[in-house]
């Protein structure tokens, strides 16, 4: 028996190679259908890693806490309201004693919550940075090296902070790359100091530099670093400002580097704003998402009472990124599978045309091989091993075609293209599927002809 379909096969092979315009134009469809879905499973495979890792810049395991400045009619005692409604009735509001954001609360956090991956404190302040003359505004940020694990930030070259630089606030930086560029366009920056305030900084490593474009930065919340100076934060804290201390300036009202009080006129009434929080932000990185609610509640209270009942900070979790990494998720893989199937049954379409109108023309071998001893059987595996055979080369060249494709898209187009395995073995055999599928009918439709009716056809 398997001799018998093996010999069918051979009279297709022989069908094929002796109608080779008519096969390669058959298998044109199987050829680009394949050809196109891997190179645009390859395509949307780098668009999606692209914008996730946009996303992942902003972190979507992060939970931010942030102050909230307390704004009050001048006269009054600072602080926050007794309910936190700033409400008093017509009487003078009594406030509450509260320490604000400080590094209490973040070495309390790291030590209680377990579900803490990572944790950073951030505090910003705005200046120019000199250096041979050049002087180029720019933002100084308090960090833990923790903070570059958060929000994915490379080295291109240099060091992270050591441990030694951290806890004793030494004075030194990690730049981006356009500060690297403005600065120390003719030379190496590590190793080199710039000037930021009153302190020399030693540079001791340049960040990698990142293409989101500033837009579409400021719409997701994207971090961007390129015109950023990060120096630890204990050095920010010794060096430059900390509004944890209580000294002459925050006293008097001056609104110098160190903060402090600034006065303006609203409405005909004088309003002060005191910014008595040490740290500007907290950044916890959770060890999963789906814990971020519970870690987020248990932030609450614990702040809460840390705090003394005074709600005098605000507690973020990026849950509309969250949705949106699984939207696109969602969208590209329906685009993709409709992609898929439209581009691969077109080209099945055209096989089982074709497959029709070859069994028109050979009506006559139809009948002569059944009036010689050949079963259905034997006709509808001829013709089926003939559709096979069509879409598995087929197949085989639109998955080098698509490879090449793929590469040539990346390289002209400049867009990032990622072949997976899963693609090409999906390709090749929806395509081979196609042949038996589309090659069915033909091959059944030549085996029910009667024989003499064929023997007569001209």
């Amino acid at each position: 028996m398997f001799s018998r379909y093996f010999h069918d096969i051979e009279i297709a092979i022989e069908s094929l190679l002796g109608n080779k315009l008519k096969s390669i134009l058959t298998a044109l469809g199987i050829i680009f259908g394949t050809a196109a879905v891997i190179s645009m499973l390859a395509i949307g495979n780098g668009a999606q890693q692209e914008i996730l890792e946009q996303i992942k810049m902003v972190g979507v395991n992060n939970i931010v806490i942030t102050p909230t400045l307390d704004l009050t009619i001048s006269g009054g005692n600072g602080g926050a309201s007794d309910d936190g409604s700033g409400e008093s009735n017509g009487e003078k509001t009594k406030k509450k004693f509260s320490p604000g954001l400080t590094m209490d609360d973040l070495e309390s956090i790291k030590r209680i919550v377990p579900s803490v991956k990572r944790i950073t404190p951030e505090i910003v302040a705005n200046s120019f940075v000199v250096q041979n003359g050049r002087r180029v505004p720019s933002k100084v940020i308090g960090v833990d090296n923790d903070y570059f694990d958060v929000f994915n930030i490379s080295l291109e070259k240099g060091l992270f902070f050591s441990d030694y630089q951290t806890e004793n606030g030494i004075p030194v930086c990690v730049i981006g790359a356009n500060i690297a560029a403005k600065i120390f366009s003719d030379t190496d920056p590590v190793n080199q100091y710039l000037k930021f305030g009153h302190v020399w900084l030693k540079v001791v490593g340049v960040l990698g530099k990142t293409n989101v474009k500033l837009s579409a930065a400021d719409n997701a919340g994207v971090n961007l670093v390129n015109d950023n100076v990060f120096i630890p934060v204990q050095t920010m804290l010794m060096r430059y400002k900390n509004r944890a201390l209580i000294n002459s300036k925050s006293l008097s009202g001056s609104n110098g580097f160190m903060g402090g009080f600034f006065f303006s006129l609203s409405g005909g009434q004088e309003t002060t704003s005191s910014n008595y929080h040490q740290l500007d932000k907290i950044i916890v990185q959770v060890e999963e998402t789906e814990q971020l609610t519970t870690t987020t509640e248990i932030l609450s209270r614990m702040l809460l009472r840390r705090h003394m009942q005074v709600k005098d900070y605000e507690i973020t979790v990026p849950e509309l990124l969250l949705k949106q990494q699984q939207r696109t998720k969602d969208i590209f893989n329906i685009v993709l599978g409709a992609i898929a199937s439209i581009s691969l049954i077109v080209g099945g379409i055209g096989i089982m045309n074709i497959m029709f109108a070859t069994v028109m023309e050979r009506i006559k071998e139809i009948g002569i091989r059944l009036a010689l001893g050949a079963k259905k059987e034997d006709i509808i595996a001829q013709f089926l091993s003939e559709a096979i055979l069509i879409s598995v080369s087929g197949g085989l060249i639109g998955v080098f075609l698509g490879v090449v494709f793929s590469k040539l898209i990346m390289k002209f187009a400049g867009i990032l293209t990622i072949i997976s395995p899963g693609s090409i073995i999906v390709a090749f055999g929806v395509s081979a599927a196609i042949g038996v599928i589309f090659g069915l009918s033909p091959a059944k439709r030549a085996a029910q002809r009667d024989p003499i009716e064929s023997l007569r056809h001209e």
